[in-house]
């Protein structure tokens, strides 16, 4: 392989190691909804266990409509999802990987 020939493999190597825009997208939103203690408060909660509207309000000694609009937010990353039961919907954590993330975060937050 001549020399020019090893410097294109290398520049494509490269290339793929870059974040593509949807991706960065995704990262920075992700974080942005991890920057915020009301969702941080609330996927903590839906960690444990499934919630309605009400009972996260509750628990978290929240207004409804800030439930509401978080969980809107956190809807449309795709972290949580719900279901309905008769007129009430059940809230519940959808990624994972995420969810890990959080975990680790609070893990190490509470070791320092």
């Amino acid at each position: 392989m001549e020399k020019s020939e090893k410097r294109d493999v290398s520049r494509t190597d490269q290339e793929e190691n870059l974040l593509d825009e949807e991706t960065l997208f995704i990262v920075s939103q992700t974080f942005k909804a991890l920057s915020d203690p009301t969702r941080i408060r609330i996927l903590h909660l839906l960690a444990q266990k499934q919630h309605s509207v009400n009972e996260i309000a509750e628990s978290l000694h929240l207004l409804q409509s800030t439930v509401s609009h978080q969980l809107r937010f956190l809807k449309t990353l795709r972290l949580v999802k719900y279901r309905r039961e008769g007129t009430t919907m059940i809230y519940f954590c959808d990624d994972e990987h995420v969810m890990d993330i959080l975990k680790q975060t609070i893990d190490h937050a509470r070791h320092h």
